[in-house]
């Protein structure tokens, strides 16, 4: 089964809550923006670590996720 843009967006969400989530790609290149609370008070390393966790073994089909994480304070300046 091909993994799908759509089926990183609902892995993460359904792990993380999200206040707003993108993820764009080709099935193994993927690129997401990814605003959540729970990356509150903690580093981009640290929200990156946090989103590989949500995925878990399905980080195996995917072979490559770049990510944009930010916290909803951080989108809403952005905005």
């Amino acid at each position: 089964m091909k993994t799908t843009p759509q089926n990183v967006e609902d892995f993460i969400q359904q792990g993380l809550p999200c206040e707003y989530i993108r993820v764009e790609g080709d099935g193994r290149h993927f690129d997401a923006v990814i605003v959540s609370p729970d990356f509150e008070g903690k580093g981009m390393l640290q929200q990156h670590k946090l989103v590989y966790q949500v995925l878990g073994d399905r980080m195996e089909r995917i072979h490559a996720l770049s990510m944009k994480t930010m916290t909803p304070a951080q989108w809403a300046k952005q905005q």
